[in-house]
C-alpha cells in the first residue's frame, strides 16, 4: 500500500505569486490520463519478468549497455536465449533463484502513452509485497501459464486484485508456445478464470493468448510475419494498455483535499499571503467554489488555485498536486481536510477495515496500540476486535482467529485518538487507505482499506436459528439503478422471469410498489428518499439470507446511499452487484410512461429525478447496460449470463 501521505510538495517550493505566475486555464488532468499504472501478478514461473522485459525490449524501452548486461548474464548462466526477466529482477537473489521477490517498478513509454509496471512476486510468503505493487495500479495483468492453467496462486492474486479495488484485469495466457498455440487450451483457461472472477464482483476482465519469449501478441499481433494464433482476433497486450480508458475511474465528484503544508511566506514587499498545498485526493476544485474546513466546519470559498511552479489554474482534478487560497482567513493545519458542505467524508474515530499485515517480528492482536497514517493524518488506533482472519486461497473466513500474521488478511475494528476523515476504499482509494505503523520501533506493521463506520454495540443481540444459510441455497441482490423510464422495472421482469424459469427462486422489489406498504410512510425529501433505500436494502439482504436472487429496481439517485445499501449486504457477507440502466434524459423523457417528466416541466411535481432533482451516476458499477445492449430479454440474458452464470 503507497504511503498515504502523498505529493503535495511541489507547489510548496516556490511561493505562488498571484503578480507574476504564468496564468494557465484548465485542471491538469491530461498528463495522469495518459499515465497507466500496471501491477503484474500470477503464479510462480508464469513469465512476469520476461514479460515485462519483453514488453521493454520490443518497445525500443532499453538501453543498450542493459542489453548488453543481460546477454552476458544470460550466456554465463548457460541459458540458450537471451533472458529478458534479468531486466526486472534486480536483486542477487533473485536472479541466483530465477524468482521475483521484491517490487521492482519499470517505466517506459510510447507515442500514445506513459506507462509504470510494478513486478510483483508470486510467492504466498511475499504477499505483502503484491498488496504494495498493487494498491495505485489502475491494471493488473495476472499471467497464468497455458500449461498448467488456473492456479491457486492466480486466484490468489485475482482475489487480491478485487480487493484491492484494482479496476480492470487482464488475464496473459503465457507460453502458448509450448501448447502449440492451441485455441481449446485458451478457451478452457478463459471458462474457468471467468467463474472464479464472478465470485470476487470482478466484471471487466480481458484474456490475451501470447508468448513473452517469443514475443507473440506481446506488442506486435505477429512474429515474423507469421500469425501464430489467427484464431485470437483481439489486440496485442500492449495496445490493448495504450487503448485503454482508466478516466472515468478516478471519483471526481466527492471534492478531496487533504492539507499537507501551510505557505505563510514573509515577503518584503509587504504581501500577506497564505495558501493550503496538498493533492487532490477526490473530485475537482474550482475557483469560486464553497469548500467545507473538516473537522472544524468552518466555510469558505476558494481564491486560486496555483500549480507546480505557480502556474495559475481555474480548477484542479484528481491527483493534481497544488496549492490553494480561500477567501475567508480560516486556521487551517496539516491533517485537515477541504470538501464540499453538501458532500463530506465520513468523520469519525470507529471503524472497520480489511488489513493486510506486513511485520514479520509481531502480530496485530486485540486491544494493542498503533499509529495509523491516513491521508496527511496522524494518529493513534487501538485495534478493538478482529471479525475474521481471511485464507486468500480458499477465500474462507475464519471467525475465531484473533491475531494476524506476515502477509495475513483479516476484517478489524480500529479506534482512532483523533477522528479521521475517510470514504469506504471501494468509493475513493485515497481517502480509503491507511498505513499502520508500530509506536515503539517505528516500522510499517500493515496496511488497511477502510470498510466504513463501525456498528455500534446494543443490547438488542441477533438470533441465530437452527438452519444455517447454506441450506437455504445462495442468494444475492441485483440492484438496478437509473432514471425514470430507463428501463429498470422492465429488465427487472425479464431477470425475475428467466430465474424462474432456471428453477432459481427470486422476487422483484419495486420502488413503486414498495412506496404503496413498506414505504409508504415516506416522502421525496432527500432523508426520505435515503430511508427508502435503507429500508429496501435491509428486505433484499433479509431476502438474500433466504437463498433467493432479489431483483431491485429503484432509481436510488444518490451515490451514498447505494454504497449503504451495498455495505448492508457486506457486512451480512452477501453478494451484491449494482447495474446502472444507462438511458439518456432525453431519451428516458421521450418515453415517459407514466406521464411523470410532463407533470414535472409543468411543475406538478417536485424534486423529480433529472428535472428538478439529481442523480448521481454511479462510477464503477459492476455492470452497465445501455440501450444499444438490446432488448429487455436480452440484457436479462446477459446479466444473468455475466453475474450467475446461467
Amino acid at each position: 500500500m503507497s504511503t498515504p501521505t502523498t505529493a503535495g510538495s511541489a507547489p510548496t517550493t516556490a511561493v505562488p505569486n498571484p503578480e507574476a505566475a504564468t496564468v494557465e486555464t484548465g485542471h491538469t488532468m491530461s498528463d495522469q490520463a495518459q499515465l497507466l499504472r500496471i501491477a503484474t501478478a500470477g503464479s510462480v514461473d508464469d513469465g512476469k519478468s520476461t514479460l515485462i522485459g519483453r514488453l521493454l525490449f520490443d518497445s525500443k524501452g532499453i538501453f543498450e549497455d542493459q542489453l548488453a548486461s543481460i546477454e552476458a548474464t544470460s550466456a554465463k548462466r548457460g541459458d540458450e536465449y537471451t533472458d529478458l526477466a534479468l531486466l526486472t529482477d534486480g536483486l542477487r537473489s533473485e536472479r541466483e533463484q530465477g524468482i521475483t521477490i521484491d517490487v521492482a517498478y519499470r517505466y517506459f513509454s510510447t507515442p500514445r502513452r506513459k506507462f509504470i509496471i510494478a513486478d510483483t512476486p508470486g510467492h504466498v510468503q511475499y504477499t505483502r509485497n503484491m498488496v504494495t505493487g498493487a494498491s495505485t495500479a489502475d491494471v493488473a495483468i495476472i499471467l497464468v501459464d497455458a500449461r498448467k492453467g488456473v492456479l491457486e496462486q492466480t486466484r490468489r492474486h485475482a482475489f487480491l486484485s478485487a480487493l484491492l479495488g484494482i479496476p480492470r484485469l487482464v488475464v496473459a495466457v503465457n507460453k502458448m508456445d509450448l501448447v502449440d498455440y492451441d485455441e481449446a487450451t485458451f478457451e478452457a483457461i478463459r471458462t474457468e478464470f471467468t467463474d472464479f472472477a464472478a465470485k470476487l464482483e470482478v466484471h471487466d476482465v480481458t484474456f490475451v493468448p501470447l508468448s513473452a519469449l517469443k514475443g507473440d501478441n506481446v506488442v506486435n499481433r505477429a512474429v515474423d510475419s507469421i500469425d501464430s494464433m489467427p484464431w485470437y482476433t483481439g489486440p496485442a497486450l500492449l495496445d490493448h494498455l495504450e487503448n485503454v480508458h482508466i478516466a472515468s475511474d478516478r471519483n471526481l465528484t466527492d471534492v478531496r483535499f487533504p492539507v499537507q503544508y501551510v505557505i505563510r511566506p514573509q515577503r518584503a514587499d509587504g504581501l500577506d499571503h497564505r495558501s493550503f498545498a496538498g493533492t487532490v485526493a477526490g473530485g475537482i476544485i474550482k475557483v469560486d467554489d464553497d469548500v467545507v474546513v473538516m473537522p472544524s466546519g468552518r466555510q469558505s470559498t476558494v481564491k486560486a488555485i496555483w500549480g507546480p511552479g505557480g502556474a495559475e489554474l481555474d480548477e484542479a482534478a484528481a491527483p493534481a498536486a497544488v496549492t490553494i487560497a480561500l477567501n475567508d482567513e480560516i486556521d487551517i493545519v496539516r491533517g485537515e481536510m477541504i470538501a464540499r458542505p453538501g458532500n463530506r467524508p465520513h468523520q469519525g474515530t470507529e471503524l472497520e477495515a480489511m488489513v493486510c499485515w506486513f511485520d514479520d517480528a509481531t502480530t496485530l492482536q486485540q486491544n494493542k496500540r498503533y499509529v495509523i497514517k491516513h491521508t496527511t493524518r496522524d494518529t493513534k488506533a487501538i485495534v478493538t476486535g478482529m471479525e475474521y482472519r481471511l485464507d486468500v486461497n480458499t477465500l474462507h473466513r475464519d471467525p475465531d482467529s484473533t491475531e494476524l500474521d506476515l502477509n495475513e488478511i483479516g476484517r478489524i475494528g480500529l479506534r482512532t485518538q483523533t477522528p479521521l476523515m475517510y470514504d469506504p476504499y471501494r468509493r475513493n482509494r485515497d481517502t480509503g487507505a491507511f498505513i499502520m505503523v508500530d509506536e515503539i520501533t517505528g516500522n510499517t506493521v500493515g496496511a488497511g482499506m477502510i470498510i466504513g463506520p463501525a456498528t455500534t454495540g446494543s443490547n438488542v443481540v441477533w438470533h441465530a436459528g437452527a438452519v444455517q444459510r447454506g441450506d437455504r441455497g445462495q442468494g444475492r441482490t441485483l440492484w438496478l439503478t437509473g432514471l425514470s423510464g430507463s428501463g429498470k422495472s422492465t429488465i427487472a421482469s425479464e431477470v425475475e422471469r428467466l430465474l424462474i424459469e432456471s428453477g432459481h427462486p427470486a422476487y422483484i422489489l419495486d420502488g413503486d410498489n414498495l412506496r404503496h406498504g413498506l414505504n409508504a410512510d415516506l416522502g421525496f425529501s432527500a432523508e426520505d428518499r435515503a430511508e427508502n433505500i435503507r429500508r429496501t436494502a435491509e428486505v433484499a439482504a433479509l431476502f438474500a439470507d433466504a437463498g433467493v436472487v432479489v431483483v431491485c429496481s429503484l432509481i436510488s439517485p444518490m451515490r451514498a446511499d447505494r454504497d449503504a445499501a451495498r455495505e448492508v449486504h457486506a457486512k451480512a457477507d452477501l453478494p451484491f452487484t449494482e447495474v446502472f440502466v444507462d438511458t439518456p434524459l432525453a431519451e428516458c423523457e421521450a418515453r415517459d410512461p407514466k406521464g411523470l417528466y410532463a407533470k414535472a416541466r409543468s411543475g406538478e411535481i417536485r424534486e423529480f429525478t433529472g428535472v428538478s432533482a439529481p442523480y448521481e451516476p454511479p462510477l464503477t458499477p459492476d455492470l452497465h447496460i445501455r440501450p444499444e445492449d438490446g432488448t429487455a430479454e436480452e440484457v436479462a440474458q446477459r446479466i444473468l449470463s455475466s453475474i450467475l452464470g446461467i
